[in-house]
């Protein structure tokens, strides 16, 4: 919960002095300092440190601490902050990170000057997000038309999709885009030659279409030609390619429209890696399915699985993302844990060990958000303390 001093919200930038103050002062009510971390592969500076070099352990990013949500693509992030600021860095090869030009950055650096961005998404190679008063944006490659604009021609800055003004929640898979309207309806657009948009068919499609008629979806994810998506009433849905058992509807047919996972009402959050998916239960248990190379799903193998497979047998399970080819995981207690490939220290371990079970990322118990990162080998985590 964020400070609140004399009626202002506390954004992280007050100084220790300042904290200080307000403390002796008793207007200092409980503030949340929430930093960035990253490692992994750094070849573009995708990891914000101000270098290209690989990192095995978590190092943090600059020294803010008002970070709200990150998303990394293939080669670069985009990340909020608590004032309502997007700010981006890495390869910008195709205008992905938002700054009018193509000219890679290796330190975070703020997109335009709007302070009303909400929610944000990486695809391999563009960007998505929402603003607080319901508008789209998107920016970056156009390939199969998924920047939602009509073309397929790509754009170096943020342009807005359409003129409707009840967007809400994004996700991005590989080049195809998914949106939760404030009605609980979703959209997608991009690239479909497996289905991966949910419509019915494999054409692709350069502006937003409505994927059935539902208004009861609460989460979309994006993997790297497949869908997942949870409904109010916890059942779990999935679409697309699925060459790995990614979908989880133990074959590996792919779908064009979307598809029960099995029969269950119990799914909470739902991560869509590069071709293996994650979810968690509201009992705490973590699952997942799809191509388990290098031990991505955490099960103690390096076997495909077809349906969903409990992880474990441990009910704290939180928060989950999936990376291309390994996986990682907050619990209750704020703990961070990674398992799968780690030939870029991926796994934050301070090696390039790979492990087919969850293991610990250091010691803290202070993790809070993960971010979406299908096509990505760099993790950019948040760690929020309250003082």
């Amino acid at each position: 919960m964020p400070a609140i001093r004399s009626g202002v919200q506390y954004s992280g930038n007050w100084t220790k002095s300042q904290q200080m103050q307000a403390i002796a002062a008793g207007t200092w009510t409980g503030i949340a300092l929430s930093e960035l971390y990253a490692w992994g592969d750094n070849g573009s500076g995708e990891l914000g440190l101000g270098d290209t070099t690989t990192r095995s352990s978590p190092v943090q990013i600059g020294a803010l601490t008002n970070w709200s949500k990150p998303s990394v693509g293939q080669y670069h992030t985009l990340a909020t902050k608590t004032d309502g600021t997007l700010w981006s860095w890495g390869r910008n090869s195709n205008g992905q990170l938002g700054l009018g030009d193509t000219t890679d950055r290796s330190s975070p650096v703020q997109i335009g000057a709007l302070t009303n961005w909400l929610d944000v998404a990486s695809g391999a190679y563009y960007g998505l997000a929402t603003t607080t008063d319901g508008k789209l944006y998107a920016w970056g490659r156009n390939f199969g038309g998924s920047l939602g604009l009509g073309d397929t021609t790509n754009r170096s800055s943020p342009v807005q999709v359409g003129s409707l003004t009840t967007w809400d929640k994004v996700a991005a898979g590989r080049f195809h885009s998914l949106v939760i309207k404030t009605d609980g309806t979703l959209y997608a657009w991009g690239y479909n030659v497996y289905g991966n948009l949910g419509l019915g068919d494999t054409t692709a499609r350069s502006s937003p279409v409505q994927v059935g008629a539902l208004t009861t979806w609460t989460q979309a994810a994006g993997g790297k030609y497949h869908t997942l998506a949870v409904k109010t009433d916890g059942t779990l849905w999935s679409w697309g390619l699925n060459s790995n058992g990614q979908l989880g509807q133990n074959n590996t047919t792919n779908y064009s429209s979307p598809v029960q996972v099995g029969a269950l009402t119990t799914w909470l959050n739902v991560a869509a890696g590069y071709v293996h998916s994650l979810a968690v239960k509201t009992d705490g248990t973590l699952w997942a399915w799809g191509w388990n190379s290098s031990g991505r799903l955490g099960d103690g193998t390096t076997t495909q699985r077809n349906s969903p497979v409990q992880i474990g047998a441990l009910t704290t399970w939180d928060k989950i993302a999936g990376g291309k080819d390994f996986s990682a995981a907050i619990k209750t207690d704020g703990t961070l844990w990674s398992w799968g490939s780690n030939s870029d220290g991926q796994l934050g371990l301070g090696n390039i060990t790979s492990y087919s079970s969850p293991v610990q990322v250091g010691a803290l118990t202070t993790w809070s958000t993960l971010p979406t990162m299908a096509d990505s080998m760099s993790p950019i985590v948040l760690n929020t303390t309250t003082t």
